[in-house]
């Protein structure tokens, strides 16, 4: 169905649920443009013509309720043997697995949603219409927190050709009524009932009734008491509490008399002066039908003649009777006078002759009716068991199984498992014919290759097909290193080809998550050879094209600056491909000039430490380094400059500023390559600078002419 365009309009996308009676799928609307939910009938039910003509009719019936807590049914349509009915589409999760992540509800939660149902099932009674399968799976909680029933009408149409065809009670035996269960009319409080049940689910996380059987279920809710809900969850107020006892009571006189009177006492239950009420009393604490024994759950419902014939032997007891009171009568008319003709002993012979014949008489008919008098005996309940199990058990009671038995694929039911049988939980004559339906198991799909395709597209195709992809037992997922892109699928189990059941298969693939990821080295500061080394251990890429060469006043030439497009300690994948930026050296038109920096110590004899920072192309007050001096030496300094800027050494002798030289770009482009500044042993008065200071020379440095010592004298300044 998957990619189908159904009757021409509605785009077939992707399953999203199913049941015994129909599959569910997301579709498009080509038409409207807008996704809707699309039920197609399941094969089984296409050649059942009554069933159909119910389906149809009923389904048009839902399709006249209008509420908002109601999934609004579209369309209704038929394709080929194809039959589908169209709907809302909500997007969201079903009550059920609401209960199933996180039961017990709040209790305000729980009436919330209570609330929404039952002002959907009175906007439906209302219209004459009984949904008959209230249920978690019926009800859908859209992402707005708004609540919608679905399945109007379907359950009514289901529920009416089965038990004509087959006398069977379908439905959902854990929210089942009373009266649903002994399979007589239903109502609408048979609908109140079943709410009662979903609030008790709600409530509580759990079921009022479970059983080994669906038979064992139903007997419970016509015969046993649930738990009260505040003895499962404390927390639920009496009042609530109340509300689940009067829906679900046995009795239907004593339930609400209309789910509008449901509704209203919901809307008030959580009112405070509610919260403790009373607990409810009801007139009755017992029901005369929790005593009865169970009608056929399944099996024909044939009812019982109200007139019986009598037996054989009473009818001749009657016809004895009816003869002799008619001899007695003719012999009292003509006997006295042929008596007197003929004397006593003729009617002595008749008599005698009349009671041998009627002893003969009743003779034969109690022989003949010991040979048709056949013993009834039990039927056995078959349903569940493996067809041979089946057989044997029917036999052992003198019953026949009638062949040939109908199988059908069923896809939730084991291969050879009896599904079906007639004349269930009823007295039959022995030698009586049993009809079984036995499972031919699930309808079986070939595995496709599913190597080299992503995961999420496998996912999508197998979920199509029915497979439960979001069970990790079901569907695993193994991830590891590869070459292949993330995501890819690399292997799978079982292999392309196998032939699988959707509902039962184990997969497993095996996925690519990438390359092995890894930190990025850092090549900074290194040379080319060294990046090539360390990328190489690392099993990363380098190659001839990615090392760019560009220039640098800072960096010396043949070291890297920078690498791309990782930067250190960055996640890397292994085999990835980088690059690298490696310093040619200073550009083209740079300039280089050399200080040459002799200085003598402050006091001749004594050791002075000389430090000498310089301001170039490469930075501002860039160190060059310290020396300990005790006589005159001369310190070679290199700078480098670049257009249109100057470069200048400062001298430090023993923490104090002593003198400082610039040079400009044009000086060395007129032939300056070097440069001479001499300092002389004379103590310099002038203050250190301070670093602010030195980064505006223009206020520490001396000007051209010279500058006063403290004694009045002037220094020269070489510039």
């Amino acid at each position: 169905m998957i990619g189908h365009d159904l009757g021409g309009r509605y785009e077939i996308l992707t399953r999203i649920g199913g049941g015994g009676m129909a599959l569910v799928y997301k579709a498009h609307d080509i038409l409207l443009n807008r996704n809707v939910a699309v039920k197609v009938l399941r094969q089984q039910f296409v050649h059942d013509e009554e069933f159909i003509r119910r389906f149809r009719r009923e389904a048009q019936s839902a399709a006249s309720l209008s509420h908002p807590n109601v999934v609004s049914i579209y369309d209704v349509g038929q394709e080929d043997d194809t039959h589908y009915i169209v709907m809302e589409y909500i997007e969201g999760n079903n009550l059920n697995e609401i209960i199933q992540e996180r039961a017990p509800l709040q209790t305000d939660e729980a009436v919330r949603i209570a609330v929404q149902i039952c002002d959907a099932l009175d906007h439906a009674h209302h219209n004459h219409i009984i949904h008959r399968d209230i249920k978690p799976h019926n009800i859908l909680i859209g992402k707005n927190g708004r609540v919608k029933v679905t399945d109007f009408g379907i359950a009514r149409a289901v529920t009416s050709s089965t038990i004509t065809q087959t006398g069977s009670v379908v439905g959902s035996v854990h929210y089942f009524s009373p009266e649903h269960a002994k399979g007589v009319s239903m109502g609408e409080k048979s609908d109140l009932y079943s709410l009662g049940i979903v609030i008790y689910q709600m409530l509580t996380g759990k079921l009022p009734f479970l059983g080994e059987s669906p038979i064992s279920v139903a007997l419970k809710h016509l015969q046993e008491e649930f738990e009260a809900p505040r003895l499962v969850n404390p927390h639920i107020p009496q009042s609530v509490e109340n509300i689940i006892l009067k829906a679900t009571r046995k009795n239907q006189s004593e339930r609400y008399d209309s789910a509008h009177e449901m509704l209203i006492d919901l809307d008030s239950c959580l009112k405070p002066e509610r919260l403790n009420e009373p607990k409810a009393t009801f007139v009755s604490d017992s029901d005369m039908d929790e005593t009865r024994v169970m009608p056929a759950i399944r099996g024909d419902f044939r009812p019982v003649s109200p007139a019986v014939p009598p037996p054989p032997v009473e009818r001749l007891e009657r016809e004895r009777s009816s003869s002799s009171q008619k001899n007695d009568v003719q012999w009292k008319e003509e006997g006295l006078a042929e008596q007197k003709q003929k004397g006593w002993k003729r009617p002595t012979t008749i008599v005698l002759v009349t009671l041998v014949a009627l002893a003969l008489l009743v003779w034969g008919f109690s022989a003949v009716l010991k040979k048709l008098d056949v013993p009834e005996v039990d039927v056995p309940y078959v349903v569940g068991m493996q067809e041979s199990d089946a057989r044997a058990a029917i036999e052992a009671k003198g019953l026949k199984v009638e062949d040939p038995v109908t199988r059908e694929f069923m896809g939730d039911i084991p291969a050879g498992e009896v599904y079906e049988q007639t004349k269930a939980n009823m007295r039959v004559k022995q030698g009586s014919f049993i009809h079984l339906s036995v499972s031919d198991g699930a309808v079986l799909e070939k595995l496709a290759n599913y190597k080299g395709k992503m995961l999420q597209a496998a996912k999508d195709e197998l979920s199509a097909l029915g497979v439960n992809v979001d069970d990790s037992l079901v569907f695993e997922v193994e991830e590891v290193f590869s070459e292949e892109e993330p995501g890819t699928i690399i292997s799978q189990s079982p292999d392309a080809g196998t032939e699988f059941d959707p509902k039962a298969v184990e997969l497993k693939f095996m996925v690519s998550k990438g390359r092995e990821k890894i930190e990025m080295p850092n090549l900074i500061g290194k040379t080319v050879a060294e990046a090539k080394d360390e990328l190489k251990a690392h099993e990363l890429v380098l190659n001839e094209d990615d090392i760019l060469y560009e220039p640098s006043y800072v960096v010396k030439k043949g070291i890297v600056i920078e690498s791309d497009p990782y930067e250190p300690k960055d996640p890397v994948s292994k085999g990835a491909k980088v690059s690298i930026r490696v310093s040619s050296g200073p550009p083209e038109d740079a300039r280089e000039h050399q200080f040459n920096i002799s200085i003598s110590p402050a006091e001749a004899g004594k050791t002075s430490e000389v430090r000498i920072v310089y301001t170039d192309a490469r930075g501002d007050n860039i160190e060059w380094g310290k020396r300990q001096i005790q006589e005159m030496q001369t310190f070679p300094v290199k700078v480098i400059l670049s257009p249109d800027t100057e470069a200048r050494v400062t001298v430090y002798r023993d923490g104090q500023f002593v003198d400082s030289k610039t040079i400009t770009y044009e000086e060395i482009v007129q032939g300056a390559g070097s440069s001479t500044l001499s300092i002389p042993g004379t103590e310099i008065a002038t203050p250190p600078p301070s670093p602010k200071e030195e980064a505006e020379p223009a206020t520490t440095e001396p000007d051209q002419e010279g500058q006063t010592d403290g004694d009045g004298e002037t220094t020269d300044v070489q510039q």
